[in-house]
């Protein structure tokens, strides 16, 4: 029993950036699976014929699936991206365990730099493309 306690208490997180790191991979995972599931049945749809895929397709164009995507899927992709090559460095260089708190940050800074300019030029898009 001592030895499952001591096991507990070197995974468990201890809410700070790890934790947070952790539940927002889950979080990310989960929403991309989910669009790409959606994503997958509805080409499924097309064996059915084009009228079956294209009466589908409107629900594309709808402006707030249009916002789900720029404020919704992409961050989710992006985060969880990038998140994951921050698992894969620190599984590469062990030493990098003990400073995952400054990696994580430098991650939320890359995503800030990456994701903001984006998601500007993808609104723009739908506000302006006509």
């Amino acid at each position: 029993m001592a030895a499952i306690a001591s096991f507990l208490r070197a995974v468990t997180y201890r809410g700070r950036e790890g934790q947070i790191a952790w539940m927002l991979h889950r979080v990310t995972g989960i929403g991309v699976f989910f669009f790409l599931a959606l994503h997958i049945a509805d080409i499924f749809l097309m064996a059915f014929g084009p009228e079956v895929f294209n009466a589908l397709l409107f629900f594309y164009h709808q402006f707030l699936f249009k916002l789900s995507i720029v404020f919704g899927l992409y961050p989710a992709a992006l985060y969880h991206g990038l998140n994951g090559l921050r698992v894969v460095i620190i599984d590469f260089w062990p030493d990098m365990g003990k400073r995952q708190a400054l990696v994580w940050r430098i991650q939320i800074m890359l995503f800030a730099l990456i994701y903001i300019p984006s998601a500007i030029v993808m609104i723009r898009s739908m506000f302006f493309s006509h």
